[in-house]
């Protein structure tokens, strides 16, 4: 199958999205189909593109970038020429400018697309207005017309049931998980040795640092831990980008007098240090449909606690291989994470668990068949005709 997938920007700092593109057509190409992503030149990482073997990778570029609304116009004219190509289209997100081009072109050249949000589907935490202009003019259509759409999780079911998607567009096909189990890895010490980092334990943080991520949650929770610690060898590491809110949480750091216990390190291309050498991974954010940091956390060895208000919090209960704590229960997941630490043989099961959980359910090998079934029936049935008419997300 030639399939043309489409995002809005291609660098790792993004995260989960880019993840899910990046590995979903590496899986792709794997199984023998082409590839194409189409994106803009926002934060374009040619090295990361340069990485996926095989696949074309156009940026186009950008002459205005309102939040993240991307203006290409060139890519208009591109997908006028080259869409009727393609056997299937996947978009990733809702709300962007190469969305509404698709929804265009797609519908003029009867190619099947479909929708992938990523847990943006809901007009939450920021952007509201913005976000309801954008469905009236063109994302109410584009969830209307839409071949299938993808949930990753109960959780974002229960999201598209909200604003009334039929089950007959939706399908549940969890994010992949990279296996390492053939790999060499590296010895444990590195990312302390980088990061000059002494303590003996690492509570570990991985993420954008954004508001609704919980990370302020976290960080009076391990204030409130360390106070009755009675050993002083942890330290609390937040990795990842900031959006918008690492000055605020650095104001509470200095507040709570925990300058010389939590340690931001920013964005770093590589986790598998990290991972390695902590002792604990917390994931306290809600709103999230999957969540891939916990799991790849428990495929390098690290137990980890998860908001229950998630969609990773939903599958790691039910695989039994993680601690789960109500989200903003700061004495909760406080007491969680002494309870983590003194229970090292616990950890260990609940890492054996989740990496056999993994490996029979989240391996990209059979994400990767489940999303070429899904094209494949898509492009069959040519079903663009929205029959299957929604309410406005109103």
């Amino acid at each position: 199958m030639k399939i043309l997938q489409v995002i809005s920007y291609f660098t790792e700092k993004r995260g989960g999205d880019v993840n899910i593109c990046y590995n979903l057509s590496k899986e792709l190409i794997e199984l023998g189909h082409d590839v194409t992503i189409i994106t803009t030149d926002f934060e374009f990482n040619p090295s990361y593109a340069q990485s996926l073997k095989k696949a074309k990778i156009i940026p186009f570029k950008r002459v205005v970038n309102l939040g993240l609304f991307i203006y290409t116009p060139e890519m208009a004219q591109w997908l006028k020429m080259n869409i009727s190509d393609y056997d299937v289209v996947h978009l990733h997100n809702v709300r962007s400018y190469q969305n509404n081009l698709v929804l265009k072109y797609a519908r003029d050249n009867n190619i099947p697309y479909i929708l992938q949000p990523h847990g943006t589907i809901l007009r939450i935490v920021e952007k509201e207005n913005f976000k309801k202009l954008y469905d009236f003019v063109w994302g109410n259509r584009i969830i209307q017309y839409a071949s299938k759409i993808v949930a990753v999780s109960k959780n974002e079911v229960e999201q598209f049931k909200k604003i009334k998607i039929p089950d007959s567009k939706i399908i549940v096909i969890p994010n992949g998980i990279k296996d390492i189990t053939l790999q060499i890895l590296p010895p444990f010490g590195k990312f302390k040795k980088r990061y000059n980092i002494h303590e003996k334990k690492i509570i570990l943080y991985v993420g954008r640092i954004h508001r609704r991520k919980g990370i302020d949650v976290l960080i009076n929770a391990f204030n409130s831990f360390i106070n009755t610690w009675s050993k002083d060898d942890v330290i609390l590491i937040i990795v990842g980008p900031d959006d918008g809110y690492r000055t605020s949480l650095e104001e509470l750091v200095k507040k709570l007098d925990l300058t010389n216990k939590v340690k931001f390190i920013g964005f770093i291309p590589s986790l598998t240090d990290a991972y390695i050498d902590a002792n604990l991974l917390v994931y306290p954010a809600i709103h999230e449909i999957f969540g891939l940091v916990p799991f790849e956390a428990l495929i390098y060895g690290t137990p980890v606690i998860v908001a229950d208000d998630s969609g990773c919090g939903d599958l790691i209960k039910g695989a039994a291989c993680g601690y789960l704590v109500h989200y903003g229960d700061v004495a909760g997941l406080a007491e969680m994470i002494r309870y983590a630490l003194e229970h090292p043989e616990k950890n260990e099961k609940m890492v054996i668990a989740g990496r056999h959980y993994i490996k029979e359910n989240l391996a990209w090998e059979k994400i990767g068949r489940q999303v070429e079934k899904m094209y494949e029936n898509c492009a069959l049935k040519s079903n663009i005709s929205g029959t299957d008419n929604i309410k406005n997300l109103d």
